[in-house]
């Protein structure tokens, strides 16, 4: 592996030197974290994401709180641009018979969109020569007191704060934080887009409980409309429908599902949902799946590397249930609130290792709430072995 390091940049501040922040993933909580930082004035900022430029990334629906919102505001993102459907309805269903019986209704606290819509506007304002594609973080060490990435292709980089927000299955977390290891609850999220809706003035976010360990969710986007069906699934045949353990295939593509996994979720949806749904879930070529995964509450966020520090974000800190609806609310939140604080230490000069405990202190607490609320919920609804 080369070693020859580029020296630490340094830069204009109240007393302290430009940080160089190193931000590990592509998806949404890297993106969202550099656009902040750049927009607080750091210009030392370069994101790194292991998947090449041309490597198909998508994602279902996500629901987005007042906070996170606020966010994405700040940024200059015009909420139109990535909310579809301006709907706080959720419709929560009982079904018997594979008709509605008992309807509740209540109102979200922010709006829904998809991983696709999102991530494209947050790629359209991140700047070409910040993003680096096809950089598969390998290794985190330190040398002459600063943390130094390594990287598949054999070379080394330095900075002096290295941000992961990477994902499930975060190379950050098993670095700094290895035995906090994800397991699986026994049961799947199968999902698909279609280019239909059970209804043509679908507004709504729909959830249908046909029975205990069973739930489908539907919610409509340009286009037509995202569905995802919760079905308990054992760790065999998880391996039998999708060629991997649940915990070494964390998304499932399309080229992975295989015609029993769809026929397993045609079946189900034919026994189970209503008529008008079910013509849904039979009319969605392209599908997907994720396994529902569980991990140890997070004790920490920040870790120090020599004279700098590595901190982990959103699902690469602690992955949670979708049921919570909290994955990308958490990676936004704290990602703003870790520019705040590396702000006060930039501008102001405030010690940054007591500016990054003190945003620990602020964010770890409703992490830590997230873990154990997933659970708790899949309980609920009688959803896997938790």
């Amino acid at each position: 592996m080369s070693t020859d390091l580029a020296p630490a940049a340094h830069g204009s501040g109240a007393g302290t030197d430009q940080l160089r922040i190193a931000v590990i993933g592509g998806s949404l909580t890297g993106p969202v974290t550099a656009l902040l930082l750049i927009q607080a004035g750091f210009d030392r900022v370069t994101v790194y994401e292991a998947a090449p430029a041309s490597a198909p990334l998508t994602g279902g629906l996500i629901g987005l709180e007042h906070a996170a919102l606020d966010v994405l505001d700040r940024l200059g993102i015009p909420q139109p641009e990535f909310v579809a459907h301006t709907s706080e309805v959720i419709m929560q269903m009982r079904v018997h018979d594979r008709r509605p019986a008992e309807i509740a209704r209540r109102v979200y606290p922010g709006r829904n969109t998809t991983w696709t819509l999102l991530h494209r506007a947050l790629a359209a304002r991140l700047p070409n020569h910040v993003l680096r594609t096809g950089m598969r973080v390998t290794g985190l060490a330190e040398q002459s007191g600063q943390p130094v990435l390594q990287f598949a292709d054999g070379h080394a980089e330095r900075a002096d704060l290295v941000v992961f927000g990477d994902g499930r299955s975060s190379i950050g977390r098993r670095l700094l934080d290895p035995n906090r290891r994800l397991r699986y609850a026994g049961y799947v999220a199968h999902r698909g887009t279609a280019e239909c809706t059970p209804h043509p003035d679908l507004r709504d976010f729909l959830r249908l409980e046909p029975c205990p360990g069973v739930q489908f969710n539907l919610a409509p986007v340009p286009g037509g409309c995202d569905w995802t069906f919760y079905l308990d699934c054992p760790t065999a045949e998880y391996r039998q429908y999708f060629g991997a353990s649940p915990t070494r295939r964390l998304l499932v593509l399309p080229q992975h599902v295989s015609p029993a996994a769809r026929a397993h979720v045609d079946e189900h949806a034919e026994h189970l949902l209503p008529p008008e749904h079910c013509a849904v879930v039979h009319a969605t070529h392209t599908r997907m799946a994720v396994p529902v995964l569980d991990i140890a509450p997070p004790t920490r966020m920040v870790w120090p590397i020599g004279n700098g520090h590595a901190a982990l974000l959103g699902d690469a800190l602690a992955p949670v249930r979708p049921h919570t609806a909290r994955g990308a609310n958490n990676g936004i939140e704290q990602a703003a609130g870790l520019v705040t604080a590396l702000l006060q230490h930039h501008r102001y000069g405030a010690d940054l290792p007591a500016a990054l405990q003190g945003w620990q202190r602020r964010h770890l607490p409703a992490a830590v709430a997230a873990v154990h609320r997933g659970p708790t919920i899949g309980q609920r609804f009688g959803l896997g072995t938790a």
